[in-house]
């Protein structure tokens, strides 16, 4: 079970390939989930906000003088705002690495694990593991890069992580791993 597990790793560091600048050097993985709200943002973006605001636009230049224009010049921001988020979605949906569910995964945490933890205090939370563009909104999820997922990592049922945090060492119990299938 080991040998594979290691196998795994190392398929998936070689998946990963080098580090990208456009993310920050963040893990260049994502859930299908994950894709899929992108794509849809893209989408989005691109066919419906992108096409309403370049009209405003060309319906504020109409006007004449553009120099005291307000709705030229907001709306001209919001469509360099719209065109660089797409540009950036592009890339991202290029360059990042869609890692689905396997079953040897079961029992430990990986990549996309819903995981229940608990402090000494009895307080406890559920996360889930995934990559960094998919955090954004979501208090439930956490990065792969995180302190937190981090010292999850390949941890099972029972046992214990570790965390650094700012007001020091931080212990949480794993109580329950999930994986949607």
């Amino acid at each position: 079970m080991q040998l594979l597990f290691l196998n795994f790793e190392h398929r998936m560091l070689k998946l990963a390939g080098p580090k990208n600048s456009i993310t920050d050097m963040k893990t260049m993985w994502i859930t299908p989930e994950g894709l899929e709200k992108l794509k849809e943002e893209l989408d989005h973006l691109w066919k419906v906000e992108r096409p309403e605001t370049t009209q405003k636009v060309a319906w504020a230049a109409s006007l004449g003088d553009r120099s005291e224009n307000a709705d030229y010049h907001y709306n001209k921001k919001r469509l360099r705002e719209i065109d660089k988020r797409v540009h950036y979605l592009r890339k991202c949906i290029d360059d990042l690495k869609v890692i689905s569910y396997a079953p040897f995964q079961e029992g430990k945490v990986m990549f996309g694990a819903w995981v229940e933890i608990e402090n000494v205090k009895g307080h406890k939370i559920r996360l889930r593991v995934v990559g960094g563009e998919e955090i954004i909104q979501r208090r439930d999820y956490i990065s792969i890069d995180s302190p937190m997922a981090q010292a999850l990592l390949k941890k099972e049922v029972g046992e214990e992580a570790i965390v650094q945090t700012p007001n020091g060492l931080m212990t949480w119990k794993i109580r329950n791993i999930e994986y949607e299938k």
